[in-house]
């Protein structure tokens, strides 16, 4: 059996700050902030004005379109704005904003546990899309979409995301191992949807507790099994998981259900659960507030529109004395640097890192030409050339770089930088160029479109 893919690198893994923290909820005090573009595709529509009530639970944007999801109030109070904040990607977008009454009053639309039995498959996803759940793990893509795939019955494998990876993160270990009772239910609950599918916990040995705990879990369920990856990142790539467990590889151009395979985070899989046998939205998930310049390291269940700040003050705040250089959204690989405290938590964010050193920065200082040592291309979990790229991206040739070395099948993993000893910021120009790429598709199509 398998336990890991090609490529990947060891980054050091820091996850000691938190690993021991157990979850804890925390209710913020602040006004909540929610941007109505937290998943892949379409924003979703504000149903809310300002000057109305709002509860906990209760739908403030709808889905608005097939790859959408519907925006969830964590709070109750009053809609105070429904107006351009700045977000985590540090642009201005769309946002419903509630003024919190701090009571947390709930809608009482969700709470009461259902017999699975007299629920049906389309009743299951219909549950999943209201509850507006996306991948928690990721990019967000919506949930209640990738449980349809066109040919249900030839998913074998249902993967169950909980390697964690991603330096600093502990919550999902966390969620492992108090709530694996809660992740096998929403396990079973999909499996209905896929009855020739083995259900796969994919966990890295570096996490004995969580480890142990799903093992437990599983127990009496003969169609879900625990399997044990070694420590590497990006080891809960998504494509790294697939080519692990089921042994594929697979290029961009197709779906993980068109080679059989389903794969969600352990997260996602319990709001599955919630959602399908309590009726519960997704408006709160756990998340790791961590880094040198946190004084208290911690996990949380967290209600999604809390701010950055409040998050760190529910860590006890920065540590005395510390000037921290760079607050990451996620961790420090694959995580997105934020400019302001000031930005809501969303579906997508799983945690906030408080770093002392700036790497990035320091790295610049040591920037060099290309030393053509490949070590870029033998750490690519995806097969890709990434000086090659890179040199594509200087010469100004993005035909080149799309459609003969692959480039938009990276996936920013950031493992060609972190091992690069010329300190070239790779990743970084990868992603700006997939983004002209793309800003360009559109605007032609936008072009063809007038045209009409």
């Amino acid at each position: 059996m398998r336990d890991t893919f090609r490529g990947g690198v060891h980054p050091r893994e820091r996850k000691e700050l938190s690993k021991e923290a157990s979850l804890r909820v925390f209710d913020a005090k602040g006004e909540m902030v929610f941007p109505l573009a937290q998943h892949i595709g379409k924003p979703a529509k504000a149903i809310v004005k300002k000057g109305d009530p709002v509860l906990v639970g209760q739908r403030i944007a709808e889905a608005d379109g097939f790859v959408s999801a519907n925006v969830i109030s964590s709070c109750s109070g009053t809609v105070k704005a429904v107006e351009k904040r700045r977000t985590i990607a540090g642009v201005l977008q769309e946002c419903v904003v509630i003024d919190n009454d701090g009571q947390y009053t709930e809608a009482g639309t969700f709470g009461q546990r259902q017999d699975i039995a007299d629920i049906t498959n389309q009743e299951i996803l219909r549950r999943v899309a209201a509850a507006g759940i996306t991948g928690l793990g990721g990019a967000g893509f919506p949930t209640h979409v990738k449980l349809a795939p066109k040919e249900p019955l030839k998913i074998k494998y249902l993967i169950a995301n909980g390697a964690e990876c991603e330096p600093y993160i502990t919550c999902n270990d966390q969620l492992m191992r108090g709530y694996g009772k809660e992740i096998v239910e929403g396990m079973e609950i999909m499996l209905r949807l896929f009855p020739n599918a083995e259900g796969v916990i994919a966990i890295e040995n570096n996490k004995p507790e969580a480890i142990a705990a799903m093992e437990m879990a599983v127990k009496g369920h003969p169609r879900l099994r625990v399997q044990k990856l070694r420590t590497k990142y990006p080891q809960g790539g998504e494509r790294s998981l697939i080519s692990v467990i089921a042994g594929v590889d697979y290029p961009t151009s197709k779906l993980p259900a068109d080679v059989g395979c389903i794969v969600d985070n352990v997260g996602t899989i319990y709001a599955v659960g919630r959602a399908v046998l309590y009726n519960e939205p997704l408006f709160r998930h756990v998340i790791t507030v961590t880094g040198e310049g946190v004084k208290t390291p911690s996990n949380f269940i967290a209600r999604d529109g809390t701010s950055f700040q409040e998050m760190i003050e529910a860590a006890g705040g920065l540590k005395e004395g510390a000037e921290p250089k760079k607050v990451i959204s996620g961790g420090p690989m694959m995580g997105l640097s934020v400019s302001t405290l000031d930005v809501p938590i969303t579906k997508t964010t799983n945690a906030v890192t408080v770093l002392l050193d700036d790497e990035v920065e320091a790295a610049e200082l040591k920037l060099t030409t290309c030393l053509h040592c490949g070590r870029c291309t033998t750490v690519c979990p995806n097969g890709l050339m990434p000086q090659m790229m890179a040199d594509a991206i200087i010469a100004g040739d993005l035909e080149r770089y799309e459609k003969k070395l692959y480039g938009l099948d990276c996936i920013f993993c950031g493992s060609c930088t972190f091992i690069c000893p010329a300190k070239r910021p790779l990743t970084q120009n990868f992603k700006q160029t997939k983004a002209e790429i793309l800003a360009k598709r559109r605007a032609a199509q936008a072009a063809q479109g007038g045209g009409k």
